[in-house]
């Protein structure tokens, strides 16, 4: 039995805090380079050219890559022959968000209730998922998302008998709806399956996979190719704009449901999809 001390999350957790909202994905801004190759429209170009360079400015200058340096979801997977001492894990985990937040001078968007609204000045409390996986080792991620992106993102609860292109309509008209609103390009994390809460959380995992690997399920991975490039056909383009890259990736996730239903869930992200990760 390996024994990890939660001061030791508590302090992966704030570095990854910082380095999450200072540096991009290397997968995410290796994708804004690809579209900006692939993109034709000169104003897209532009813009695309423009996201990169505030990304290279955020990494070098250790600033903040979108002024909303979001809520803080810290996905934690424990080894079954792990052993947490010296104290209480989700303390530990919202410690080390406060910490990051106050030393990189990071804006603190988190309210204690959803009616009265009063910033607690943390960023915390913040969700941790954990979930006990095998081996001797701890994996932390942390992902911060604003609420532009967030707030458009949807759950339907599909009858079994809905066809794959009901489907995909859904998926492509959340992202129509979305429009300038979610910062495009977009990465889309999509869950399918599960109950109604676990198709959002399914969705929320998608984005951590990284832009350009595919399902290993071949029917998975050509849905997630095809609707990548009927969103892009839709020309929203980067800031809305216009262009060929409303989206930079698709990423589904899914799981077994019900025989009476079928829950679809779309977390959209902005171009500023962010993360960053750790194995302890």
């Amino acid at each position: 039995m390996r024994t990890i001390h939660v001061a030791k999350i508590r302090d992966a957790v704030k570095e990854l805090c910082l380095k999450a909202n200072f540096e991009l994905r290397p997968d995410v801004l290796k994708a804004l380079k690809r579209a900006l190759r692939k993109e034709t429209d000169d104003r897209a170009r532009g813009i695309l050219a423009d996201i990169i360079e505030n990304a290279s400015m955020a990494r070098r200058r250790e600033i903040a890559i979108c002024q909303d340096t979001g809520m803080v979801p810290v996905f934690i997977w424990i080894g079954q022959g792990v052993r947490l001492a010296g104290g209480d894990l989700s303390a530990a985990v919202n410690e080390g968000v406060k910490r990051a937040y106050r030393e990189g001078y990071l804006r603190t968007s988190v309210v204690d209730d959803p009616f009265l609204r009063k910033n607690t000045l943390t960023n915390t409390p913040v969700a941790v998922y954990t979930e006990i996986v095998r081996g001797s080792r701890v994996k932390i991620v942390v992902a911060p998302k604003g609420f532009g992106s967030e707030n458009k993102s949807q759950v339907r609860m599909f009858k079994p008998t809905a066809s794959e292109k009901d489907i995909k309509e859904f998926i492509v008209e959340v992202v129509r709806k979305a429009g300038p609103d979610a910062c495009p390009p977009l990465v889309l994390g999509v869950g399918i399956g599960g109950t109604f809460d676990m198709a959002a959380h399914l969705a929320k995992v998608a984005l951590l996979r990284p832009l350009g690997s595919r399902h290993n399920k071949r029917h998975i991975a050509r849905l997630e190719a095809e609707l990548l490039k009927r969103i892009n056909a839709l020309g929203i383009g980067p800031m809305a704009l216009g262009g060929r890259t409303t989206a930079l990736g698709v990423n589904i996730v899914t799981f077994a449901t019900h025989i009476a239903g079928l829950p679809v869930a779309v977390n959209v992200s902005c171009h500023a999809t962010r993360g960053a990760e750790k194995v302890l």
